[in-house]
């Protein structure tokens, strides 16, 4: 608790001091977005580990620090304003340690911003495509859920609002809606690697390996 009181000064000073055209500061920022994701990812915060009981008089002291850090790391990401293009594809992956873990509210609150990282390169890039943040996803989303990373909830909840938000753009409609398909089919062909690398038949995982290939 004592650690998020400081992390939250460290947001106004950052917003107040080093946001602005002439005094933004890269590393700062840098440096901002891992601890928090560092500490939104901490095993002691991770309530679904514990046992009920211990769960439940954790949110009742302290609530969920999660969902609070969560928040604000979204809200951080969204005042970069044009500054957000030195980020990407860096944070991509700090992103999406956010968005994997198991807190419904905090998942639906950061998807969000894979959108808004595609958006963003597609307009400052100057090549109108998001094949920066493509790549990134892809890989480090391969990554997570070989580390156990990632479910069935996660999959459908990441299709629904990355289609949500591609729908609506005039420019990212098509080639938005295509990704979003990749990476969920990419992401249920994974979850069942996983699942059936202890399968013993090994015509299963023969398949499976052909699927995420």
């Amino acid at each position: 608790r004592v650690f998020l009181r400081a992390v939250n000064q460290f947001t106004s000073v950052l917003n107040h001091y080093f946001l602005g055209q002439t005094n933004f500061e890269l590393q700062l920022w840098n440096n901002y977005f891992h601890l928090a994701v560092a500490f939104l990812t901490h095993e002691s915060l991770q309530l679904e580990t514990f046992s009920q009981a211990k769960r439940n008089k954790i949110i009742k002291k302290y609530g969920d620090m999660r969902k609070e850090i969560g928040f604000k790391i979204r809200d951080m990401w969204y005042n970069l304003g044009p500054h957000k293009i030195q980020f990407i594809p860096s944070m991509v992956g700090p992103i999406l340690e956010v968005t994997l873990v198991p807190e419904p509210e905090l998942r639906k609150a950061t998807i969000p911003i894979f959108f808004d990282m595609m958006q963003c390169e597609f307009n400052f890039s100057g090549n109108r495509n998001f094949h920066m943040f493509e790549n990134e996803l892809i890989t480090k989303l391969d990554q997570e859920v070989e580390g156990g990373r990632g479910d069935e909830q996660y999959k459908v909840l990441l299709e629904k609002l990355l289609l949500e938000h591609c729908r609506k753009h005039k420019y990212l409609s098509a080639s938005g809606e295509v990704f979003a398909l990749l990476v969920s089919s990419l992401l249920e062909n994974l979850l069942d690697y996983r699942t059936i690398m202890h399968d013993e038949n090994k015509e299963n995982r023969m398949s499976c390996t052909v699927n995420v290939l």
